[in-house]
């Protein structure tokens, strides 16, 4: 043990003296890195490079899986500051949904605003694989959808400036309280709404959120207590030293002195003086001081990053200026302001170096670097946290709403669309998505105008149609720009106004049988059109509709047999219903003739009922008829045996075919409801052709309150129909109300595109409340002539209501417009549709009844040699 002892002492010993040794060699190391204090700098820089690099590749590999979202809202998307507060939430939580071992500056969600022409404004989250399901269940509801978006990838443009946004003012300051009516994202989407995709344009806006790290948070509350206290010190002192110069001043001042001297006072000199108290700093209030970084509760750090982009030289500067605007609608005492400095006319921002590389970096692989006072809480997002909702009016992009091009078959032009810049283009739908349309306004409003420009261009584009108008009109207006030998081919004009000296009118058989068609189908048509124009039904009119149909179906089988026997010539037509009744010898004929061709329960209604009905029984059905036999037109326009108006034909054709009725009488109402059941018939008969074959064709019908009133079922059976067979129709109307209810219910059902001028308030109301009123009554009925507010379908969406200035033909189609050649479009026309001078096609018609009757007699009597041939042959056989 004594011998321990002193060792211990000697090792205790050399201890104390190689710590003073290094003691004494301190100063010795001071002075060398002082000499060489470039080493201990590029020493410190390695590591920081080293570990900086360390710090990068981690990031860099926890961020090569991520995931994107893009929500696309619909057309009621209005979200509650609650449910964008609640979104806010679930952003701040998913960034942290990554390894353990990630970097801070890659635990981040990216809100990505793009606008590159296919949209208005793109929005997509990025983020953590890891916060997928988080992101994916949003508590926006039905009325977003939330779909797996791809990787975007970008053509290199020639013009690319890039902007970071900082927050700058009072930073503890919130940023502005922006309302959700308008949409705080209205000003961006204005920023952009000009852009053109043809010329390479592209902008867009990546905020990334990120919590806020505690320890961050706390040293930057240190830094601002630290600050207001010595803010408070400063101003004390300054209060101070102003107090004692107040006082000086007074005590030094000849007023004073004089009070002093006349004063009874009779203390010490030093009495006088006046005492001043120093000012204590104010108490500094946390919540005063910190502001909005009191609290912990909902604090986020976010990175404004924006790239503007484009192939002509300063459009991508003028973009971003206009972002930039945008963005000053959330500044108030706090406010987004650009990185960089500015030197006259150069900024040294992210497009120069150094900055040029971490700002590619942060933006490539979705890292938030951001500033220290870019300190925000998520209700101060608001605007941000959500897309654009129905508050914000969105700008009609060429791939929301087509271009319209002349001659391409598979547009349908709509109007001219004014953007917000001010430009000027036609839009169209596409032709497959129009199934029907409906156009209302007032008289001279620019309905007609606009359904004649589309009628021009569905003609120059190759496509059939027939354009329906009981007062002509529209023939003039629109034969200056079909007047191309093209067309001439392709149009046809049945005009039964018998317009000039010598008139001349095109034919039809409504019971004629050349074409194929089945024979109860031409039965029914005849019969519902006299019904629907009389109204006749089976309650009130019994045995007016038994008496036409069974003369119908003789006559029919007539017919039938003579196109059988090759003598098309000789068929009947509807004016021989009355010799069928009336003519005991005719209808002898007739029955003998056809009793092999109609049905058991037809004949013997002729042989049993017939002879039994008293003679006034047959007015309510020889009337009408007498009055078309009585107008010259209508008895040479239907009296002929074989009709060249044939309107399945001119649906298979691609044919473009006028139709001018002629008024809005009795005897036009029931010529208009032949026509127009015969035109359901024929679209109903392409059952006979697949579906891929049928030919697309366009019925336009002009003033449908006077076309309503001779056809109203038949009217609302076609908007209901027609367009399984591939017959599209257009309507127009002065008043929508003015329709049966039939039709207008049918109209607004299916209407594909919906179309308003203006009118009186209590005329474009219902249109409006098919809009939700908006846009108003009010506003509709103040619009300009040619104003037109639109709701169309594109690609299974609806787009609008949008206001969309009418095409004006001679402004529209100047270039097309082709007087000189009027003429010979006439002629054509009229060559078309067999158009022969009135006079000749009354007379052929009154010979008809004979050539009738003389096929019968032909046909009986080669019956009867038949019957006797046959009869000699069996009495030689037997």
């Amino acid at each position: 043990m004594d011998a321990a002892v002193p060792l211990t002492t000697a090792v205790n010993r050399a201890a104390t003296g190689r710590l003073l040794g290094l003691l004494t060699d301190l100063p010795d190391v001071a002075d060398w890195l002082y000499d060489h204090w470039y080493l201990l700098a590029l020493a410190i820089a390695g590591a920081w490079w080293l570990g900086e690099l360390g710090v990068r590749w981690l990031a860099a590999r926890a961020s090569a899986e991520r995931m994107a979202l893009e929500l696309i809202p619909g057309r009621h998307f209005d979200p509650s500051l609650e449910e964008i507060f609640r979104r806010g939430v679930q952003l701040a939580r998913a960034s942290t949904s990554m390894p353990w071992w990630a970097p801070r500056r890659s635990k981040a969600v990216q809100i990505r605003l793009r606008a590159d022409g296919s949209t208005p404004l793109r929005y997509r989250i990025e983020g953590p694989v890891g916060g997928e399901r988080l992101l994916t269940i949003t508590p926006f509801g039905p009325d977003i959808t939330v779909k797996r978006a791809r990787p975007i990838t970008d053509k290199p443009r020639t013009h690319t400036v890039r902007a970071e946004f900082i927050l700058r003012g009072k930073l503890t300051a919130p940023l502005r309280e922006v309302p959700l009516t308008p949409d705080p994202l209205q000003p961006l989407i204005d920023a952009v709404a000009d852009l053109r995709a043809e010329l390479g344009d592209l902008a867009e806006i990546r905020l990334d959120l990120q919590r806020a790290p505690k320890w961050a948070l706390r040293a930057r509350r240190l830094q601002l207590m630290s600050a207001a206290r010595k803010s408070e010190r400063r101003e004390a002192q300054r209060s101070a030293r102003w107090l004692r110069q107040d006082a000086s001043g007074i005590d030094d001042s000849m007023g004073w002195q004089l009070q002093q001297l006349l004063s009874n006072h009779k203390s010490s000199p030093a009495a006088g003086r006046r005492l001043v108290m120093p000012p204590v700093p104010r108490r500094v209030e946390p919540a005063e001081a910190l502001g909005k970084l009191a609290e912990d509760d909902h604090l986020v750090r976010v990175q404004l990053l924006v790239t503007c982009a484009s192939n002509t030289e300063g459009r991508a500067e003028a973009r971003l200026a206009q972002v930039q605007a945008g963005l000053d609608v959330f500044g108030g005492r706090s406010r987004w302001a650009m990185r960089g400095l500015r030197l006259g006319p150069w900024r040294i921002g992210p497009d120069q170096w150094p900055n040029r590389r971490g700002f590619e970096r942060r933006w490539d692989h979705g890292h938030c670097q951001p500033p220290r006072a870019n300190w925000v809480r998520l209700d101060e997002l608001t605007g941000l946290l959500k897309p654009p909702t129905l508050h914000c009016r969105l700008p009609l992009l060429p791939s929301d709403l087509p271009t319209f091009k002349f001659g391409d078959p598979d547009l349908l032009l709509q109007g001219i669309y004014r953007g917000p810049d001010g430009r000027e283009r036609p839009v169209a739908t596409y032709a497959r998505d129009t199934l029907f349309e409906v156009g209302v306004g007032k008289a001279g409003g620019g309905k007609t105008e606009r359904a004649l420009a589309q009628a021009i261009g569905v003609a120059h584009a190759g496509g059939g149609l027939v354009y329906v108008d009981p007062h002509r009109d529209s023939w003039p207006r629109a034969r200056t720009f079909l007047a191309h030998q093209g067309l001439m081919e392709r149009i046809a004009l049945i005009d039964l106004n018998a317009l000039g000296p010598n008139p001349r009118v095109s034919s039809w058989n409504p019971i004629g049988m050349d074409r194929g068609q089945a024979p109860h189908e031409v039965v029914e048509a005849i019969a519902d059109a006299f019904a629907s124009v009389l109204g006749w039904d089976d309650a009130t009119a019994p045995r007016a509709l038994t008496i036409l149909t069974a003369a119908l179906t003789v006559l029919v089988a007539v017919n039938e047999l003579a196109c059988r026997a090759g003598r098309a010539a000789d068929q009947a037509t509807i004016f021989h219903i009355r010799a069928l009744i009336s003519d005991a010898g005719f209808r002898s004929a007739a029955l003998a003739a056809v009793a092999d061709r109609v049905d058991e329960e037809t004949s013997s209604w002729w042989q049993t009922v017939f002879p039994t009905l008293p003679a006034d029984a047959f007015a309510v059905v020889l009337n009408p008829l007498a009055r078309l036999s009585a107008n010259p037109v209508t008895r040479a326009f239907l009296g002929q045996p074989v009709g060249v108006y044939d309107i399945r034909s001119a649906m298979d054709s691609r044919m473009i075919v006028w139709v001018c009725p002629g008024g809005n009488g009795p005897t036009d109402r029931l010529l208009t409801a032949l026509l127009a059941r015969d035109l359901l018939r024929a679209a109903r008969s392409r059952r006979d052709t697949p579906e891929e074959k049928r030919v697309l064709f366009r019925p336009y019908f002009d003033e449908l309150i006077t076309l309503t009133g001779a056809a109203p079922e038949t009217i609302a059976a076609m908007f209901e129909d027609l367009r399984k067979y591939r017959c599209h129709i257009h309507g127009m109307t002065q008043l929508l109300s003015r329709l049966p209810t039939a039709v207008r219910l049918s109209l607004v059902q299916n209407a594909s595109t919906l179309a308003t001028t203006a009118g009186s308030k209590s005329a474009v109301a219902p249109i409006t409340a098919e809009w939700g009123d908006d846009p108003s009554p009010e506003r509709v009925a103040t619009m300009e002539r040619y104003e037109h507010f639109v709701s169309m379908n594109v690609r299974g969406q609806r787009v609008g209501p949008v206001q969309l200035r009418g095409p004006h033909l001679d402004d529209f189609y100047a270039a097309y417009a082709r007087p000189r050649q009027v003429p010979d479009l006439e002629r054509a026309a009229q060559a078309n549709a067999n158009a022969l001078p009135v006079e000749q096609l009354v007379a052929r018609a009154a010979e008809q009844l004979g050539r009738v009757t003389s096929f019968l007699i032909a046909r009986l009597s080669e019956a009867s040699t038949a019957v006797a041939l046959s009869k000699k042959k069996d009495q030689e056989f037997g």
